[in-house]
């Protein structure tokens, strides 16, 4: 086989690859919100491929089983909220304090199911799910911890100070898309002075984390 043949054989294949992509993101994203308004066990695949509109056979094909799709829009969701509150590292440790409360909200406001599916595991109660969601809390902690001290490896006290803050947002920024009555950048500058609040008595428990001054606003 030569190199022109070569490539025409690789192309249909690099295109059947790109389409199955595709499909799989949109199966991805009609599962969140079949999840953030149903629990695990209420769904069937026969209930979800109706829903989806596709054949069950094609879940099977991307996902094995349900509970490997349902894992796996977790896991794509918990990837983008992450994503989305790192973003900023290229700013001054104050400064991205502020972009990652910010792009926390935005990533909740414009994705308000999969939202509700990372902090909640949907409805209902799944260990596993809820492990992940404990993943995304620790990433964000180290993402705050990096903002207000310049490195991730805090003592249990500074941990345990951005955690509670942490826990205390996901129930606030749920209640918020429900309520969207204050909007984005004054409900970003109540959680910033909220969060200074809980360094500040971090700081007050051990002075080896100072609190960081006053940052800017977000753009």
């Amino acid at each position: 086989m030569n190199i022109s043949q070569q490539r025409d054989a690789v192309r249909p294949r690099a295109r059947g690859t790109e389409r199955s992509t595709a499909r799989r993101a949109e199966l991805i994203t009609i599962g969140r919100k079949l999840f953030a308004d149903t629990s695990y066990d209420a769904l069937s695949m026969d209930d979800i491929a109706r829903q989806a509109h596709v054949a069950k056979g094609l879940i099977y094909y991307y996902f094995q089983s349900k509970r490997g799709y349902y894992l796996a829009i977790i896991q794509d969701s918990v990837a983008d909220l992450v994503t989305f509150a790192a973003s900023g590292v290229e700013i001054q440790p104050v400064d991205r304090v502020h972009r990652t409360i910010d792009s926390y909200l935005r990533y909740a406001e414009h994705h308000q199911a999969a939202y509700r599916t990372i902090v909640s595991g949907g409805v209902g109660f799944d260990a596993e799910v809820h492990a992940i969601r404990d993943g995304v809390r620790e990433a964000i902690v180290a993402t705050l911890a990096e903002g207000a001290y310049g490195r991730t490896d805090i003592g249990p006290l500074a941990r345990m100070g951005l955690l509670s803050w942490v826990c205390g947002v996901e129930g606030a920024t749920l209640d918020w898309i429900d309520r969207p009555e204050l909007p984005r950048d004054t409900m970003r500058e109540l959680l910033v002075k909220t969060l200074g609040g809980a360094l500040r008595a971090v700081e007050e428990l051990d002075s080896g984390y100072p609190a960081p001054g006053p940052a800017r606003r977000a753009d």
